[in-house]
């Protein structure tokens, strides 16, 4: 059976060690599957998990230099639908001022509540430059 990326396939737990499970997927073929691909929670313990001799659905994550890298949370995955995109809530926008003297009130309103919110923090300034 020839593996490629992204195949899953099924396969016997050789071994388990502190850090992953060595799967024998054909006579000549075994892959490692890392603690954190065994399952979607945390895994503190693989033993916990799965026991030499089980059967597994694996998929292959990768092979590089004869080394291969499988996923059994990924093999047990369902393949997401996606979603259509989100359109954001119109908001509604502010009226603006029309005329030049409702603008000008605007802004001499903004103003003047800045300078006192300025002013309101000035003596604790004073205070340490002495």
């Amino acid at each position: 059976m020839e593996l490629t990326v992204g195949t899953i396939t099924e396969g016997k737990v050789k071994s388990i060690t502190k850090f992953g499970a060595f799967v024998q997927l054909s006579e000549q073929q075994v892959g490692m599957v890392h603690i954190s691909e065994i399952a979607a929670t945390y895994v503190s313990d693989i033993r916990n998990h799965l026991t030499e001799g089980q059967s597994v659905t694996v998929k292959v994550l990768s092979m590089e230099n004869g080394k291969i890298s499988l996923s059994i949370k990924r093999a047990l995955e369902q393949p997401k639908t996606p979603r259509p995109p989100r359109t954001p809530a119109p908001t509604p926008k502010p009226a603006a001022p029309a005329t030049f003297e409702e603008k000008l009130k605007q802004f001499m309103s903004d103003s003047d509540s800045k300078i006192a919110g300025c002013r309101q923090y000035e003596h604790r300034t004073r205070s340490r430059k002495r």
